[in-house]
C-alpha cells in the first residue's frame, strides 16, 4: 500500500494515447493517460470504461451525442457503445477499466497498446 501522486506519475508520462498502469484494483487496472489530438472510434465489446479528467478537458463523441468532460468530471462509457475521445488541448485522464480492456477495443491499429508500462 503506497499512496500515488498523480502530478508526480504524470510527469512521467512523454507520449500521447498510450496508457499507463499506475494501479490495481480487483480485476481492474487504474491507468494515467495524456491525451491530444483525436482517436479512434471504437468501442469495448465486453468491458464498461471510466474516464476521470484530472487536468484539461476531453470530448467524447458518441454516435447520437457529446460528451463535454471539465477537470473533475468522469463518464462511465458502457460495453458496446462507440465512442471517439478528443482532447483539443493536453488533457490527463485516469481510465479505470477491466485488466483485458484494450486501448483501441475493437479497432485494432497503430495506436493499440498491448503491453502496457507500469509508472
Amino acid at each position: 500500500m503506497e499512496k500515488v501522486n498523480l502530478n508526480q506519475k504524470f510527469s512521467l508520462i512523454q507520449d500521447y494515447w498510450s496508457p499507463k498502469i499506475a494501479g490495481e484494483i480487483n480485476d481492474s487496472h487504474v491507468k494515467l493517460v495524456k491525451l491530444k489530438g483525436e482517436f479512434v472510434w471504437h468501442h469495448h465489446e465486453t468491458e464498461d470504461e471510466l474516464f476521470l479528467v484530472v487536468k484539461g478537458k476531453l470530448l467524447i463523441k458518441l454516435r447520437d451525442r457529446d460528451i463535454s468532460l471539465q477537470e473533475g468530471e468522469f463518464v462511465i462509457i458502457p460495453k458496446g457503445i462507440d465512442h471517439l475521445p478528443i482532447a483539443d488541448e493536453e488533457a490527463h485522464v485516469i481510465l479505470l477499466e477491466p485488466k483485458t480492456t484494450l486501448n483501441t477495443g475493437n479497432t485494432q491499429n497503430e495506436r493499440t497498446v498491448t503491453n502496457l508500462e507500469q509508472i
